[in-house]
């Protein structure tokens, strides 16, 4: 089969290896599609990881095309979304259910081979959240993943009908976010951004986008609010802006998310320390997503979302491309020579 390996920092290749053959509880998967994600970039170019060499790629579906055990014989043919964590199911955080907080994980498309490659082995049945509409397309399921990171930092926030929500970043997750928030019930939802592109591609999609560089947003946000301020605040940029206009966004007692990864330099404002004290701001941290059955868990509850058309996601993929074509697009992603909304490897250009 074809893949994309990552041998080392920068040295990424498609190249031929040998397709895996799956044994005992391990599922065999056609790859549909696998979505590049934002991490996937500084991974290629910067950061490396863990094991050389490795088949990059952790937000894909699938078909299910050969199984280990012939008791999963019935999933043999289904469209399936992929749950990438590998817990180890013995730390405190896997006995009860906080599998993304796993001590001592393993990950397909960072520590285990992933997504960008013709065929990707499971390590169990359990990684596999069938779709309800088996005529979906896989595409729009390869969503799931970063759909479901938008979907619980709305549950970390504690979104309720008839809130107010304030996102920063108009990226796909902002979107998707900004979705989630409105079939949550909120009463008012507006998104942050910095990219007049971005900014552009969120506003034909029917969302109020706040141009932080070209107006002021807590003028915007207490003018919208009354000077109240927002209920939820999710900072998704991780920014030294974006984290204190986001402070004084919050109403007092509001729920503050943090969801973007730092930059080397992000500070909070000492006046905005305060903020934090003298609103009781509650603050919330989020990491990935929840695959427990209790409270939810939030990749079915995408899966079922996804495939009954209730959560939009195809039109936020602007870029595509085949197995051969993937260094391409993330030089391209890399060197700003594009912008994109999502970009993913899509199987059904391979013969292209």
């Amino acid at each position: 089969m074809k893949a994309m390996v990552l041998h080392a920092i920068n040295d990424f290749r498609c190249e031929e290896i040998e397709t895996p053959t799956p044994k005992g509880d391990e599922i065999l998967v056609k790859i549909g599609a696998c979505g590049i994600c934002g991490s996937d970039i500084p991974r290629v170019y910067e950061l490396g990881t863990r094991v050389y060499p490795v088949v990059t790629g952790h937000e894909f579906s699938g078909e299910v095309v050969a199984v280990g055990n012939e008791k999963d014989k019935d999933v043999i043919g289904k469209k399936v979304a992929v749950f990438p964590l590998i817990p180890c199911r013995n730390c405190d955080p896997c006995e009860i259910g906080n599998y993304c907080q796993c001590q001592n994980y393993g990950y397909l498309g960072s520590r285990n081979n992933g997504g960008f490659a013709q065929y990707c082995l499971v390590p169990s049945r359990w990684h596999l959240v069938e779709a309800q509409n088996q005529d979906i397309n896989l595409e729009e399921l390869c969503m799931t993943e970063p759909a479901c990171v938008a979907q619980h930092a709305l549950r970390r926030g504690g979104v309720n009908a008839g809130q107010t929500v304030l996102i920063f970043g108009a990226g796909p997750i902002g979107i998707m976010m900004a979705r989630w928030a409105k079939i949550f019930g909120a009463k008012e939802v507006a998104l942050v951004d910095i990219d007049d592109v971005k900014v552009k591609f969120a506003e034909d999609r029917g969302f109020t986008v706040i141009n932080s560089i070209k107006e002021d947003v807590v003028a915007r946000v207490n003018e919208m609010t009354n000077g109240r301020g927002m209920d939820v605040v999710v900072e998704g940029t991780g920014s030294s802006a974006g984290l204190n206009n986001a402070i004084q966004c919050t109403r007092i007692g509001g729920n503050l998310v943090w969801m973007g990864n730092p930059h080397t330099d992000t500070k909070i404002e000492l006046a905005n320390h305060s903020l934090i004290l003298r609103k009781e701001l509650n603050m919330l941290g989020i990491w990935n997503s929840s695959y427990s059955e209790t409270p939810i868990n939030e990749w079915k509850y995408t899966v079922q979302m996804i495939s009954e058309g209730k959560l939009e996601v195809g039109d936020l993929i602007t870029h595509k491309a085949g197995i051969e074509g993937m260094k391409k697009l993330f030089d391209q992603i890399h060197d700003h020579e594009i912008v994109i909304c999502k970009a993913i490897y899509s199987a059904a250009l391979d013969n292209e």
